[in-house]
């Protein structure tokens, strides 16, 4: 969480960003942004006790200006768009996860990221299961990296490593279609 909220204060990310925090769990991290100065926050999550839970959060610290919403990130609804930052700290993770057609439901993740993040939006992705290369590999479609953020290292059999990994994609500009060119 702090790795996420230093980067927004340190690329001075306007606090009227509109901002999702995908597979939000508890929303303590949408909490923690409200406490930044965030004001335009919404989470969601396929789990309603999750959403519950994160209810209560929200209202223990008074912040009854997060909006959060029961909603599956591969199917998102038509409301749910528009965003200038999307957030992921594990969500993607566990998607890859799943025994039935993982690679499938990846494709759907990036699908649903491009169509609820704004054109030059920005996607702060925080992984324990994927290396920088990997996650390049899977949001090479429509997103270019911009940053990797700092992560704890580890060294093994004379190896460097990250237990985690940590990093900041831009949406590509939509580019118009030749179709547009003809109207």
């Amino acid at each position: 969480m702090v790795r996420i909220v230093r980067w927004l204060e340190k690329h001075k990310v306007p606090f009227d960003s509109s901002v999702l925090d995908i597979g939000t769990g508890n929303g303590v991290l949408l909490v923690e942004l409200a406490k930044s100065g965030y004001m335009n926050l919404t989470g969601i999550d396929y789990s309603p006790s999750a959403i519950q839970l994160s209810e209560k959060v929200r209202e223990k610290e008074g912040m009854s200006n997060i909006k959060l919403k029961v909603e599956d990130f591969l199917a998102p609804s038509a409301e749910l768009s528009g965003f200038d930052i999307c957030i992921d700290k594990g969500t993607f993770d566990a998607i890859s996860l799943d025994p039935s057609d993982a690679v499938g439901k990846r494709k759907l993740y990036v699908g649903s990221l491009c169509r609820v993040l704004k054109p030059e939006g920005f996607f702060l992705i925080t992984s324990c299961n994927w290396t920088k290369e990997e996650l390049l590999n899977e949001f090479r479609e429509g997103f270019e990296i911009l940053e990797e953020l700092p992560t704890p290292k580890f060294c093994f059999g004379g190896r460097i490593g990250n237990s985690v990994t940590a990093l900041v994609f831009q949406r590509k500009k939509v580019r118009p279609s030749i179709l547009d060119k003809l109207d």
